[in-house]
């Protein structure tokens, strides 16, 4: 059941990210930049995410008005890379200074990437105080992105994971 609603949310968060990627006109063809994205993309798409993370990485400092989009595709790197305290912060910090549908996007990564942190806690043995905050943080983030934009979930896998959220901070004592 778990694995259905984390492929349901990656599935979201993927459509998200690809409704972002697609505004025409962005950049012109051909060019270097414009390459170094591709790669980074398809290395992210193909599950090669430390390969994804370098290119990622490289790119923001040059993304000039793109930099908001290429610090959420490398929060989601980050997230598919099982590194979710990362993901969590990089994506904290862009929906801290985004709004709208952007803001949206950001709550998403992190709000799943706080989820898996805490069910990578609990599976650890880990139960306590941290957990449930890291739980409370992810509900709101997804509560949040959830009324920003609703088109945002078109599956149901976020609010699937904020019932799963709801379970396990009742089955936490929380």
């Amino acid at each position: 059941m778990r694995r259905r609603v984390a492929k349901k949310a990656l599935i979201s968060i993927g459509f998200v990210m690809l409704l972002t990627a697609c505004e025409p006109g962005t950049l012109s063809n051909g060019t270097t930049f414009q390459r170094q994205y591709i790669a980074a993309r398809k290395a992210l798409e193909a599950g090669s995410y430390d390969s994804a993370l370098r290119g990622y990485a490289a790119l923001i400092p040059h993304a000039g008005p793109l930099e908001p989009r290429v610090r959420l595709e490398y929060a989601h790197a980050l997230l598919r890379a099982s590194r979710y305290d990362e993901a969590a912060q990089v994506a904290g910090a862009l929906a801290t200074g985004t709004e709208g549908s952007n803001r949206a996007a950001a709550l998403a990564v992190l709000g799943t990437a706080q989820h898996e942190s805490a069910l990578a806690d609990i599976a650890a043995g880990r139960r306590g105080p941290g957990t449930v905050a890291k739980l409370r943080s992810a509900d709101a983030a997804l509560k949040e992105m959830q009324s920003l934009d609703q088109d945002m979930d078109p599956l149901g896998a976020m609010a699937d994971r904020r019932t799963d959220i709801a379970r396990e901070l009742k089955q936490l004592g929380a």
